[in-house]
C-alpha cells in the first residue's frame, strides 16, 4: 500500500514531530500551570456529556 521510502519518511517525522512537542511542552510548562490551572475539569465535563449523549442514544434507541 505504501512505498518504502513513504514509511521511513512517516517514521522520521513521528520522530521529529515528537521531539518538537516534548521540547515545546517542556519550554512552557510553567506558563501551562499558570494559565491552565482547572483545565482537566473541562476535560472530565466534555467526556460526561459524551457519555450521556451515547447513553441518551442507546436508551432512545430500544
Amino acid at each position: 500500500m505504501f512505498s518504502q521510502g513513504q514509511l521511513i519518511f512517516a517514521a522520521c517525522f513521528f520522530v521529529a514531530f515528537a521531539i518538537a512537542m516534548i521540547y515545546a511542552y517542556r519550554k512552557d510548562v510553567k506558563l501551562h500551570k499558570l494559565f491552565y490551572k482547572g483545565s482537566y475539569k473541562i476535560l472530565i465535563a466534555f467526556i460526561v456529556f459524551i457519555g450521556i449523549l451515547f447513553v441518551i442514544k442507546v436508551y432512545f434507541k430500544r
